[in-house]
């Protein structure tokens, strides 16, 4: 890759004696905590890390074109590897434009350590230039923040931030730094552990309640595993498949969680929820015992609360956050611990049992029934392209590591249903918090992770406008991805609303001046491709995964009339599902 090296490169590791700047101090602490690359674009408070920044060799910075991009990219490396993204943006409109990428990982629990400039320590509540209150704005969308107000605190501030944000809940810290404290001058120090006498994340889960879970699962009749992210951040998606396989349960996971259960198998039933499977719905309703891991109930898994738990069945929820536990529905056992190790514990106890299971072939004769619907079955017609078709395409073609990196809206559902995801962090997408133009600042940090893997974003129109300028950063850093657009002229999933809830008044969501997107990817450097009909689809998708050292970007003109089916439509239960358009009959 065609990354920055300083031109006189030197060490910052000091002697016993010596002093460095608090912008060194910075870049050593990333070496401490095994950085080894950085998002960001510069300004003038974060100016003295900048220059740390040059005068060194073992952290790689990488110039985005927008803040939010910077957060998002960083974003998208932690949710490929596991590990802590790093982004470092300015005062001022530098944090403010990192806000929607910071609240985007928080609702996801993604780790991340954004560092922010600030003016002087003496300038602070004085409205002077480019300063905002950066802890006041993000304290409701971070694990933690910290306003360093002394060059002593530094080292071990940044020790926290990265303790805070891989462990327990992962999610976001930022760290703000007066720029006369990056300038001050004294000796560097890095602490070996994090002292944080109030934060002690439950790890073990309390073996009374874990007793009570294995027993219920035993016993259970209609048992239903219910897999969420917190499965995959914390490991534990071999255990989760060691379990499905002991109990001869169906699973479903969550938008999150895709590839956490590999969907080649028999035992998995697609995604619940608003755009979920027949099958996994109707189980969700249907099952006597359903164990949740890291999974939170979200509006668009459940639908409406009141409905959901109108059937009577057993909840086992596991979940490190124990704020998550009964904030939507009351679980049956509560279970706070890591899910590797509760769900571990649950195996040595289930392998134990000497209950004989009980048969449960009437539970998969129900199963076999609510897949005979093929709900996501679509007409083709062999001259419109469905964007069904092309995801299923890409997942034929594509090599089994491929990273897809989605956008948020139509495009995002249909990958979510017609791609086949066996592996967990190959699915790398905005849940929570939805937010349009993540995909491409995603696939750069999971390009950057894994250069020798595919990384390939799944965009439509209006989503892929929100970040385009980083394509320029592609073209800068050599990062080689595929774009994919799903183009219908239309904010997709806004129109279907419209189209479903709102008597098909579609009102601003049709996009009238959309540009050449193939000749704007030239413009920036990249290969773009056309295409306009289905028989074209296979012939540009294999062109594209073909070239190794560009990135391309297909411009797919789909039918514009399709929708996402099943539905649910909001505030309503997953027992009123609308397995095709209501307007079409």
């Amino acid at each position: 890759m065609n990354l920055p090296s300083p031109e006189f490169p030197v060490s910052l590791v000091p002697s016993v004696d010596s002093e460095v700047n608090g912008a060194d101090m910075v870049v050593m602490s990333l070496v401490e905590e095994g950085v080894k690359s950085v998002w960001g674009y510069p300004g003038g408070a974060v100016l003295p890390i900048y220059d740390a920044i040059e005068r060194q060799s073992d952290v790689t910075h990488l110039l985005v074109r927008h803040e939010q991009a910077a957060v998002h990219a960083a974003d998208g490396y932690a949710r490929a590897t596991g590990k802590v993204g790093v982004a470092l943006v300015t005062s001022g409109p530098g944090v403010t434009n990192a806000v929607t990428g910071i609240a985007t990982a928080y609702f996801d629990s993604i780790p991340l350590v954004v560092i922010s400039g600030n003016v002087p320590t003496s300038m602070i509540g004085e409205d002077a230039f480019q300063e905002c209150d950066a802890i006041g704005i993000t304290r409701p969308v971070v694990k933690h923040n910290f306003l360093v107000t002394s060059l002593e605190a530094l080292p071990g501030i940044l020790k926290k931030a990265f303790h805070l944000a891989r462990t327990g809940r992962p999610g976001p810290v930022l760290v703000d730094i007066p720029k006369d404290i990056s300038l001050a001058r004294g000796r560097f120090e890095y602490p070996q552990y994090a002292n944080l006498r109030s934060y002690s994340p439950v790890m073990d889960g309390h073996e009374g309640q874990i007793r009570l879970a294995a027993r219920s699962l035993t016993r259970a009749q209609r048992p239903y595993l219910y897999i969420g992210g917190g499965a995959v951040a914390s490991k534990a998606t071999e255990v989760v498949q060691e379990l499905a396989r002991l109990l001869n349960a169906p699973v479903t996971t969550t938008l999150m969680a895709l590839g956490a259960f590999p969907a080649s198998d028999p035992l998995y039933l697609g995604m619940p929820g608003m755009h979920g499977t027949y099958e996994a719905n109707r189980a969700m309703q249907e099952c006597d015992v359903l164990l949740s891991v890291g999974a939170r109930f979200d509006d668009r898994v459940i639908g409406n609360v009141a409905s959901f738990v109108a059937k009577r069945r057993e909840i086992i929820h596991i979940d490190i956050d124990p704020a998550s536990i009964g904030k939507r529905v009351k679980p049956t056992v509560p279970i706070v611990g890591d899910a590797l190790r509760v769900v571990q514990r649950l195996i040595d106890l289930l392998k134990k049992s000497t209950e004989p299971a009980p048969d449960r072939a009437s539970w998969w004769r129900d199963i076999a029934a609510w897949r005979s619907t093929a709900c996501l079955a679509y007409k083709r017609d062999g001259q419109s392209i469905k964007p069904q078709y092309v995801i299923e395409t890409l997942n034929r073609l594509a090599p089994p590591d491929t990273m897809i990196c989605s956008d948020v809206g139509q495009h995002q559902m249909w990958a979510a249903q017609h791609y086949y995801f066996n592996r967990p962090r190959q699915w790398l997408n905005s849940g929570g918090l939805g937010t349009m133009g993540v995909g491409l600042p995603y696939a750069m940090g999971a390009k950057l992770a894994f250069p020798d893997r595919e990384s390939v974003v799944i965009t439509g129109d209006g989503s892929i406008q929100m970040c385009i300028q980083e394509l320029s950063t592609c073209k800068q850093y050599d990062l080689p991805v595929k774009i994919i657009c799903l183009n219908n002229g239309y904010l997709g999933m806004v129109r279907q609303l419209q189209h479903v809830e709102y008597g098909k008044r579609y009102s601003h969501s049709y996009m009238e001046a959309l540009p050449d997107f193939v000749a704007l990817a030239r413009a920036y450097g990249h290969k773009g491709i056309t295409i306009t009909c289905e028989a074209e689809v296979e012939p540009a998708l294999q062109e594209a995964l073909a070239e190794k050292h560009r990135s391309v970007f297909l411009d797919v003109r789909i039918d514009p009339d399709e929708n996402v089916w099943p539905m649910i439509r909001n505030g309503h239960g997953l027992d009123r599902m609308i397995l095709s358009d209501p307007h079409s009959h």
